[in-house]
């Protein structure tokens, strides 16, 4: 019985003494090609940033133009409200039905006629010199 069998045998090789340069042309593509990518990056960045801030500020000034209304509304119920308080009648009920004040007769009322303003008769202008 013969058994051909071959044993490849390896010599082992030593690479440690094997320095592997490094390629400055591929190097070089690769970091333009990284600085290329990163300033898409940047850019579309940059465009969706201002896209958001234009949508942000359209929620924050509809935001703003409906509690101006409300503060509208408020004024104007609350200016209603004043000229309502200042009317004759409202003042004449609350003095009579709510202080207990009683209406004036005729007697106890006192006319008092103003005096006209009297100007002088002549003006003295003095003069420096």
């Amino acid at each position: 019985m013969s058994i051909d069998v071959e044993y490849a045998i390896k010599k082992d090789i030593r690479n440690n003494p094997v320095v592997r340069e490094i390629d400055a042309e591929q190097r070089r593509d690769f970091l333009r090609t990284i600085c290329l990518a990163a300033l898409i990056v940047a850019m579309g960045l940059f465009a969706a940033w201002q896209h958001f801030k234009i949508l942000q500020n359209g929620y924050e000034v509809q935001k703003l133009q409906q509690a101006r209304a409300a503060e509208e509304s408020i004024n104007r119920n609350l200016r209603l409200q004043v000229e309502w308080l200042r009317s004759p009648q409202k003042i004449e009920r609350i003095a009579l039905h709510d202080l207990h004040m009683v209406a004036p007769t005729a007697k106890d009322t006192l006319v008092i006629a103003r005096a006209a303003a009297v100007a002088p008769d002549e003006a003295v202008v003095a003069s420096a010199r």
